[in-house]
């Protein structure tokens, strides 16, 4: 399915229009969301076969406000009744929570997703939901310290600050004014679009409704007011070591953590590191402070983040001990493509994400449904496609690519940097088709591209990426002295995300990327275990407005999400294909030769079906086990 953002509401998202889209086949009423929900839907109840929609597109492209449809859909079609209205309840008002944490204004998007999303949601055997778990990915945690001009930090901060009454605030010692916290102190802090007040009761409420007690709510928003304080923690230089400037501050972030004020202040500014046994405490200089501070306020927001998950999970657990076997229907909303300006390891990550997306894409559509031709004996020119595994493994191959060479130079003793970095790359890529750096490239190239650069040719085009940052935000580094202190609070969440284990473990964490990789390839698993359907998003124009369609902006997207070539393979191909056993059960009352049983094989059966029915030879063919139908009208 193809959805274009229109940037403002149509009304097509009526209870009406459930009901129109309710039962019936996805060919037989204009494409809608709804359409290919209730087809997966009946895949799952009616058939048993495991489902997940993946939704696709760049920022802006309307990826959330599509996953939301499909839940509505959901909850519209299945019975309404006792817990299973709770349990949909719940499904629906994790996305505020969830929004409110981990969504924020770019300048694509308004409510831009800064984290990637799976849902799976389990149906019991009458097809009603029953519970439901959240993965979530790479929450996009620089934001917290730092954003770009003409954007915001995460929604929540602001909606506290717009929508607390008097008494939170006070106890959470906060103004209300944004301009007064570094970490909102941007332009375009206030939006109009964006109403945080009225955001900020829709969270509360949403908090009640997924369970999460008074107590919790309280102490998540001492956490969010704590990182807001950390912020406004100032440093000076003086003789080579820092100086806390701020003091107020640091009390303050103390308090409401519950630790030590002593114990912060010494671990914001000093670092203690144990030399073969020979532990030693020194002064941290400005620059180095800050980087704690910021450090430290990032690993609190990005394991608040993923405690909410968690506790979100725990409320969503499905409550039917019967022992009967769910199946799961999974939403995939995850970040697009990624081509700014300036590309750094984030912007790395996500297309990284959607190479491994597009392959997998590949696997299950275009080469799997060619290769189902083959087996089932139809006869078929097959169609060419660009086969995406080359990035793959230019990425992700064990000791030869980009991910190894990263990790590699991160763990490795001595003064690694950013530039011996690229170094490294170029060394071992240099032969490589979809990799460029400075040195390696063309004179014409050379002057446009600066020697901190390197750059990547994606499936989706090409991508400059600038090296600064790569180590350090690979690296993830929390210096010890402040895990200490942040496991020592008496904030009950607090405890939970820095446990005291962590503290006394020797072991060297996994670098940000592999950590990644890993739940990618987690990810994969699942996906590749279930019948696909795909929502590719396209965002019309720059501007985000209604009424305007850029042809060469949708163009680009229609190319990298692959869609000419899987055009080909649809055209070249069969719209609908049954086993001929399930197609004989459904259809066999619409032939007296068949009707209410057909004695001899299904594949006769079949065969008697379509002839009584008018089929046309190119209107289908009959394959070893199944039926292929080229055209959707026919049926």
């Amino acid at each position: 399915l193809l959805s274009v953002n229109p940037y403002k509401n149509l009304p097509l998202y009526t209870p009406e229009n459930v009901k129109v889209y309710q039962k019936i086949h996805f060919f037989e009423a204009p494409p809608h969301i709804y359409a290919l929900t209730d087809t997966a839907y009946r895949s799952l109840t009616q058939e048993h076969r495991e489902q997940c929609i993946l939704i696709s597109g760049e920022s802006g492209s309307g990826k959330t406000e599509a996953s939301k449809k499909v839940l509505q859909f959901i909850a519209e079609v299945s019975r309404h009744k006792g817990q299973v209205e709770v349990v949909k309840d719940k499904l629906l008002q994790s996305n505020p929570v969830l929004e409110a944490f981990g969504n924020a204004k770019t300048n694509r998007n308004d409510n831009s997703s800064r984290f990637g999303k799976y849902m799976d949601i389990a149906f019991n055997f009458l097809g009603e939901p029953v519970g439901g778990n959240i993965l979530n990915y790479l929450l996009e945690k620089s934001r917290v310290v730092h954003q770009s001009e003409g954007e915001r930090n995460f929604h929540v901060f602001y909606q506290l600050l717009a929508g607390a009454d008097d008494a939170l605030l006070s106890s959470l010692q906060l103004e209300r004014d944004v301009q007064k916290y570094t970490y909102l102190t941007h332009p375009n802090a206030t939006t109009p679009e964006l109403n945080d007040s009225q955001h900020y009761a829709e969270v509360r409420k949403a908090m009640e409704v997924i369970e999460l007690s008074a107590t919790e709510q309280e102490e998540i928003y001492r956490i969010v007011a704590s990182v807001l304080h950390l912020g406004n923690v100032g440093f000076l230089e003086d003789e080579g070591k820092s100086k806390l400037t701020n003091s107020m501050a640091v009390h303050t972030a103390s308090q409401l953590l519950g630790c030590s004020e002593l114990d912060l202040a010494q671990a914001l500014t000093h670092r203690t590191i144990d030399a073969r046994g020979d532990v030693v405490t020194s002064p941290l200089n400005r620059e180095m402070a800050v980087y704690a501070r910021d450090a430290l306020a990032k690993a609190i927001y990005d394991r608040l983040f993923t405690w909410l998950v968690r506790r979100l999970n725990t409320s969503l657990q499905p409550q039917d001990l019967s022992g009967n076997k769910h199946t799961v229907m999974g939403i995939l909303d995850i970040y697009g493509f990624e081509i700014f300006q300036k590309n750094s390891f984030e912007q790395f990550c996500i297309n990284y994400c959607n190479e491994k997306l597009q392959q997998l894409f590949i696997e299950l559509t275009l080469k799997s449904e060619q290769e189902e031709y083959l087996r089932e004996g139809i006869e078929w020119e097959p169609v060419t496609y660009f086969n995406n595994k080359v990035i793959c493994d230019l990425i992700e191959e064990k000791h030869k690519g980009i991910i190894s060479i990263l990790d590699e130079e991160c763990l490795r003793p001595g003064d690694p940097t950013d530039a011996s970095f690229l170094v490294k790359m170029t060394e071992k890529l240099k032969t490589h088709n979809h990799f460029i750096s400075h040195q390696k490239a063309d004179k014409k190239v050379q002057k446009i591209m600066g020697r901190e650069e390197f750059k990547l040719v994606h499936y989706a085009g090409e991508v400059t990426y600038t090296i600064n940052g790569f180590l350090e935000k690979n690296n993830d580094l929390l210096f010890r002295d402040l895990r200490q202190v942040m496991s020592q609070t008496s904030n009950s969440v607090t405890q939970k995300v820095f446990p005291a284990s962590e503290v006394s473990s020797k072991k060297r964490p996994d670098t940000a990327i592999t950590q990644f990789k890993n739940s990618l390839s987690q990810l994969m698993v699942i996906l590749s275990s279930k019948e696909p359907s795909y929502i590719r998003c396209i965002k019309p124009n720059d501007y985000k407005t209604s009424g305007m369609f850029e042809d060469k902006i949708v163009s680009h997207q229609v190319k990298y999400l692959g869609l000419m070539e899987n055009l080909r393979v649809r055209r070249a191909g069969f719209a609908y294909r049954r086993r001929y056993e399930e197609f004989l059960n459904r259809y066999k009352s619409l032939c007296k030769e068949t009707w209410p049983q057909y004695k001899g094989s299904a594949r006769d059966g079949v065969q008697a079906l379509v002839n009584s029915l008018g089929y046309k030879p190119d209107d289908y063919k009959m394959g070893k086990t199944k039926i292929f139908i080229r055209y959707a009208k026919t049926l």
